[in-house]
């Protein structure tokens, strides 16, 4: 069998349309573990130089039992794209407009990260719709470390 290939046409999942999302669905990201050159890796993007991030001893003084993996870096577990939910939205998606985060729980290298979004509410506005997730990691022994909403604004016709 011959075919014509096209890259236009080429999709993780199929695409679908803002009518077939439901609430409920949840979309999960594969399971990270974090070491030591994540977070050298994430100051260095970030620019936080803070020593709770890489110095044993400061966090030790300070109550914590290691250094602390990078909030935002946690929060970036929950990028939509680490999930099959962008691909769901294909040619609708329009912008991320909105996040929240709450970090529930310190996380530290040798962690492993679960990351979930569960589609919330959908609202259609016309030939728009809005998209609400809400966002949970937990880690390795099922504790909640971060928990927040996203919200996508999406194409309806």
């Amino acid at each position: 069998m011959t075919f014509a290939f096209d890259p236009t046409d080429w999709h993780v999942v199929p695409e679908r349309l803002f009518a077939e999302l439901k609430v409920g669905e949840i979309f999960r990201a594969p399971s990270r573990t974090l070491t030591d050159a994540h977070a050298s890796a994430f100051q260095t993007v970030s620019c936080d130089n803070h020593p709770i991030h890489y110095d044993v001893g400061y966090a030790k003084r300070f109550g914590h039992s290691a250094p602390v993996v990078h909030g935002l870096q946690v929060l970036a577990f929950t990028a939509p794209g680490a999930t099959l939910l962008p691909h769901n939205f294909g040619s609708i998606f329009i912008a991320f407009t909105e996040l929240s985060a709450k970090f529930v729980k310190e996380v530290h290298a040798g962690d492993t990260l679960y990351s979930a979004l569960e589609i919330v509410s959908l609202t259609p506005m016309g030939d728009r719709g809005e998209v609400k997730t809400d966002v949970t990691v937990h880690n390795q022994d099922g504790d909640l470390v971060l928990k927040g909403s996203h919200t996508y604004l999406l194409r309806t016709a």
